[in-house]
């Protein structure tokens, strides 16, 4: 069954070595008890480690049923010490922060048994050993011999076939060593048991076979076996420690030092804490952001324009600037024009329009104006008067009181219907008030300027040709009372909202009216005399300046209503997300397109959205940066903590290790400690950084009147329990490396 062949052990310390074993030669039966006796460093304690493969042979062999252990490697080992055999130390070497009962089924808890067997089993076990009423107690609550009947069980529970039992009785009152040895004694009916001892009385008493050792060497065997055949086969079980099982043992090795575990957390949670209270800032203000940015979406509008758009084609070239002029040559860009066309537009038309506050269509054609005040008729410029036209829109009530402010009277119902705008001051230009007639320098009620009207005359009535030449009508009272007229007259007065000021008129105010009243001008006046007569002239036919350019001569009809085709398009959508829907369907217009042939556009929420977020992501990297700091010390700290655990464990395990604990198994002990410290570290962090935003929101409120703007949004605070928990993982792993590679006979020489 085993058999020490040639064994040799040599120990080095220094210079000096010092020969341990000297060519060892013992076979052993399957089941009898042998009894090792000799002084003090004779080898009888070595012999025994090399037996249980806890020490390691210099050369030689052991034969465990018929198999050499010379090529065997950790894991095969382990494996062997689990399956083969039972430990019964002098000391006892129990798990100290563990039940009796845990620690009796350490062992079957290696070797993969379930719950339930390895529960069954050991109850049997410490029923035969008589501790079946002290299950749940902790070794330091028994009597020593109740501590070695425990390791005696722990030794039986996996049912092995060698027990190994080192000076068992040492440490024990003379009553108490008789009831152990005889407890042994009963366990060599059916197993090997191998024994080392000081005491010749009890070798005698008790064993079947003693054999003295003395310098290393074997000087009496009293019962040799010599047989020489042996049908038994080795095969054996590999080890195996579940994360939970060494979360299980850290988790109780923990509550042993509950307040050290603890304050540990706590100081590892500081950086966690600072983070998550930066990111529930960051979230909570990149929200305001967000609400601000919708608040004033359509002050920010998707435009689409005609002028041109220049890029320097050496734009990647660096340009050294100097004091002296640089020439520049034009040839080095390039051009390109948006070509507005009545299939774009048409494609606009089909643009969702629930995705849209409305469509503001801005064009360059000029609205005759006319007043009359006191009877007395003078023409208005439709440029002085600041007329912008209102987005096309079943209903652009969200477009409307986003930019303005109703103050008095009613919304347009028709295209004769026009509003009155005031900037956020409440004023308005005094050439927009005198043109109703209002001319007094004084304020001006709201409900004075309600109902006065304005004329808009169409082009053949408006101008008059002579000798090729086009000019206003002189005779205003003709041109003023013509049928063909549309009178425009306010409905309502509106004043600019202060917040969203990006429309222009912060300093004069104007008029806003509908887009059907345009669209209605240039139908009548895109046919008239002086479009036709401007179509086919080559010169300004209000001025005769000569055309050289085909652009100016287009400006110039657009100017007298001969198209409808709009000079700036402002798509304004109803919120980002609608934004996101339009930019994708303009993009698509796009699609397969020539580049000259392309329609480009300007997202300004998108600028602005970009400009804020990217401010506010900077600030938040800074300040996570910083509070990182803490989580490196943390890390440091968490190493310290780990390795002064391993010290502190030193002595467990080596007991794991004699139980066939792999290295693996013992990394996985320590790993399992710093992840629970990682977890409630995470934890504390996430809970005090969610208290704290409680103050925080307090005190913000009080000082910008921003409400609930700290808020740690759930998968920040996963996040963070989850960085914690690697953190002390990384921190802990060099700790656990060295705990797994401890010399298992020096750990269990640790006090």
């Amino acid at each position: 069954m085993l058999e020490i062949k040639n064994i040799n052990k040599t120990y080095t310390t220094g210079e000096f070595k010092q020969l341990a074993l000297d060519n060892i030669n013992i076979k052993f039966r399957k089941n009898e008890f042998v009894s090792i006796l000799g002084p003090s460093g004779s080898g009888k304690t070595t012999l025994l480690n090399i037996t249980s493969g806890l020490d390691k042979y210099d050369s030689g062999d052991l034969i465990i049923n018929n198999k050499s252990t010379k090529n065997f490697k950790d894991v095969d080992w382990d494996a062997y010490r689990n399956n083969c055999i039972g430990f019964v130390f002098q000391n006892y070497n129990l798990i100290s922060h563990i039940s009796i009962l845990n620690n009796v089924e350490m062992g079957l808890t290696l070797s993969g048994a379930s719950p339930s067997k390895r529960r069954k089993k050991a109850l049997e076990v410490l029923e035969k050993v008589g501790l079946i009423d002290h299950i749940h107690k902790k070794p330091s609550q028994l009597s020593g011999g109740q501590m070695q009947r425990v390791a005696i069980a722990r030794a039986l529970a996996n049912n092995p076939e060698i027990i190994l039992a080192d000076e068992p009785t040492g440490a024990l009152d003379t009553h108490t060593s008789e009831q152990i040895m005889n407890l042994i004694k009963e366990m060599s009916k059916d197993k090997l048991v191998i024994m080392v001892t000081h005491n010749k009385d009890i070798a005698l008493k008790y064993s079947t076979r003693i054999i003295e050792l003395k310098d290393g060497r074997v000087e009496n065997d009293s019962n040799p076996y010599n047989e020489e055949e042996n049908n038994l086969i080795y095969k054996i079980r590999k080890t195996a420690m579940s994360f939970k099982t060494a979360l299980s043992l850290s988790f109780n090795n923990i509550k042993t030092k509950k307040g050290r575990t603890l304050l540990t957390a706590f100081a590892s949670s500081i950086g966690i804490i600072g983070i998550s209270v930066v990111l529930s800032l960051s979230n909570g203000f990149d929200k305001q952001i967000s609400k601000f940015e919708t608040d004033t979406l359509s002050s920010y509008p998707i435009t689409v324009s005609k002028q041109v758009i220049s890029f320097n084609r050496n734009n990647d070239e660096e340009v050294e600037v100097t004091d002296q002029i640089i020439p520049y040559n034009s040839s080095n860009t390039s051009n390109h024009i948006n070509e507005i066309t009545e299939e774009y537009l048409n494609y606009l038309n089909n643009l969702d329009k629930d995705l849209i506050s409305g469509i503001v269509y801005n064009r360059s054609t000029n609205i005759n104006l006319l007043s009359k005040v006191n009877n007395a008729i003078t023409l208005v410029s439709s440029s002085k008067m600041n007329m912008e036209s209102l987005p096309t829109s079943s209903d652009y009530t969200t477009y409307f009181e986003s930019n303005y402010e109703l103050l008095y009277g009613n919304m347009p119902s028709s295209k004769e219907d026009v509003i009155l705008l005031l900037n956020e001051n409440n004023q308005v230009d005094t050439y927009i008030l005198s043109s109703f007639g209002i001319t007094s320098q004084d304020n001006v009620e709201y409900s004075e300027i309600i109902n006065k009207t304005l004329m808009i005359s169409m082009n053949d009535d408006y101008y008059i040709e002579s000798n090729g030449l086009y000019s206003v009508n002189p005779d205003l009272s003709k041109v003023y009372n013509n049928s063909n007229n549309i009178m425009i007259k306010i409905v309502g007065v509106a004043k600019v909202n202060s917040e969203n000021n990006t429309m222009g008129y912060s300093s004069v105010g104007g008029i806003l009216y509908q887009n059907e009243l345009l669209e209605y001008i240039i139908s009548q006046n895109k046919d008239s005399k002086v479009v036709e007569a401007q179509r086919k002239a080559n010169y300004n036919i209000l001025t005769k300046e000569i055309i050289t350019d085909d652009n100016i001569k287009n400006t110039l009809l657009s100017y007298l209503g001969a198209s409808d085709i709009p000079t700036l398009l402002s798509i304004y959508p109803i919120d980002f997300e609608a934004k996101e829907e339009i930019t994708s369907y303009l993009d698509e217009y796009n699609n397969d397109k020539e580049e000259e042939n392309k329609i480009v556009y300007n997202d300004l929420a998108k600028i602005f959205a970009e400009t804020s977020s990217s401010i506010m992501d900077g600030i938040t990297y800074v300040l996570i940066a910083f509070s990182a700091i803490s989580l490196v010390v943390s890390g440091i700290m968490i190493s310290i903590i780990t390795y002064i655990s391993v010290l502190e464990r030193t002595k467990e395990i080596g007991i794991l290790r004699s139980l066939g604990a792999r290295k693996k198994d013992i990394s996985r002990v320590f790993n399992a400690e710093t992840f629970i410290i990682g977890l409630t570290s995470g934890v504390i962090g996430i809970t005090t950084a969610y208290i704290l935003t409680i103050p925080i929101n307090i005190i913000l409120k009080n000082l910008t009147t921003l409400s609930n703007v700290a808020q740690l949004k759930p998968i920040h605070a996963l996040t963070m329990v989850i960085i914690s928990i690697s953190i002390t993982l990384l921190g802990g792993f060099i700790p656990a490396r060295m705990a797994s590679k401890k010399d298992p006979v020096e750990a269990l020489r640790t006090e």
